[in-house]
């Protein structure tokens, strides 16, 4: 492989030990950061997520309150327990995993979240603070992207970056964050005709579609940045993202492993959204 890893599992250990730190100068305050985390129904992924976030929480002193609710669970009552958690001085942040029962709009439960706690980045309002480059929580993935790459040492000032995917929760805001530091960004998805003849240009790629081998080896420009956000099996149900690791590490520059890359990374940016939010409130 010539292609430096970008070691997502490392730098994050880095960064929680940094939200540690400052959490405990917090509590010592009489300040613990909170986080309150609502897992509604059985999905088996979220309930991994959602052990794996209460964990990091724990970890790095911040306190963290995990709701569980059956998947029957009305809307209106998700809703009233949101409101209340909004009122809760003790709660600095809000996280309700996705997906939800189909019987509630996720829509609606986004925005019932105080931005003040949306430590998530997803409601219209803080998608609207980064559109507008106001202070704001940002999408923990894109968030944990641009870290990921600002380890690299590169500067972004006129680089061409490329983000496969147009997602609300990493496509868009990704390009966002781009955007203000001063790259050219060009967003691909579907219905792109030919992804390569992007893919090619670029000094930066974000493949974020959830489809294994989406990236591969003759698609990268030679020396180019590659950050993998998917999270896929393949045939032989191993976790995989969406670039083609083996082939496209032999052009570019630095690539980022799946697992071990986005994933931790994600995670240590919730916690530092959430930190940011009881420092606010206590300032």
């Amino acid at each position: 492989m010539s292609a430096r890893l970008i070691d997502g599992t490392a730098l994050a250990r880095t960064i929680r030990a940094e939200v540690a730190r400052r959490a405990a100068a917090l509590t010592a305050r009489g300040r613990q950061p909170g986080l309150a985390v609502i897992l509604v129904g059985e999905d088996p992924a979220s309930q991994v997520y959602v052990r794996n976030k209460v964990k990091a929480c724990g970890e790095a002193g911040l306190r963290s309150v995990l709701e569980r609710y059956d998947a029957a669970l009305p809307e209106a009552e998700l809703l009233a327990r949101i409101d209340a958690l909004n009122a809760d001085a003790s709660i600095h942040g809000i996280l309700v995993q996705m997906p939800l029962p189909k019987h509630i709009d996720p829509h609606k439960v986004i925005e019932a979240i105080s931005t003040r706690k949306d430590v998530d980045g997803y409601s219209a309002l803080s998608a609207g603070e980064l559109l507008t480059g106001l202070p704001g929580f940002r999408p923990c993935t894109p968030y944990g992207c641009m870290k990921l790459i600002e380890s690299t040492g590169v500067d972004l000032r006129g680089k061409h970056a490329v983000v496969i995917g147009r997602s609300n929760t990493v496509g868009k805001p990704m390009a966002l964050l781009l955007l203000q530091a001063n790259a050219t960004v060009t967003i691909c998805h579907s219905a792109t005709p030919d992804l390569g003849v992007h893919t090619r240009q670029a000094d930066v790629v974000v493949a974020a579609v959830g489809r294994r081998n989406t990236l591969t080896a003759e698609m990268v420009k030679p020396g180019a940045i590659v950050i993998d956000v998917g999270m896929n099996r393949n045939d032989a149900g191993k976790l995989c993202g969406d670039v083609d690791f083996d082939g496209v590490s032999q052009v570019a520059s630095a690539i980022t492993p799946v697992p071990g890359g986005v994933g931790p990374m994600t995670i240590a940016m919730l916690l530092v959204n959430t930190l940011q939010s009881a420092e606010r409130e206590s300032a």
